[in-house]
């Protein structure tokens, strides 16, 4: 599958979205985005020790701690931290992981693919949902 459709496979399919990094300050990027995801009928999950909520949705610690089936981990975290939450989504079953504008680590990117999940790397989903939606 090429780029491409694996990010309309990854827009279309996944609708619950764990946010690592997402922060209470809106003038963040992370904010941003999510808040625009959920503008557009996806469900939030926050991930970030140091907030208790964030845009209306109660936020957890770690991916392990979110009880709800996650289908999308969307990583807003440096690249050389990005590693270790692919690991974790793959250890919670999602089914994609998206390494943000910026966020690029190739061999988690090919564990992630080794594990059979989707992955988009080094690209904004806010822009790439504006684009293909």
């Amino acid at each position: 599958m090429n780029e491409i459709e694996t990010i309309k496979q990854i827009l279309n399919e996944c609708k619950v979205i764990a946010v690592v990094g997402l922060s209470s300050n809106s003038i963040r990027p992370s904010h941003g985005v999510a808040a625009y995801m959920q503008r557009k009928g996806y469900k939030i999950i926050p991930v970030n020790p140091f907030e208790t909520e964030v845009l209306g949705e109660k936020c957890y610690a770690k991916l392990a701690d979110v009880p709800d089936k996650i289908d999308l981990v969307d990583i807003f975290r440096r690249s050389e931290e990005a590693g270790k939450v692919v690991d974790e989504a793959i250890e919670i079953g999602a089914k994609a992981v998206w390494l943000q504008e910026g966020v690029i680590d190739e061999e988690a990117a090919q564990r992630a693919e080794n594990a059979g999940l989707l992955v988009a790397m080094d690209l904004c989903w806010l822009k790439e949902h504006y684009r293909f939606k």
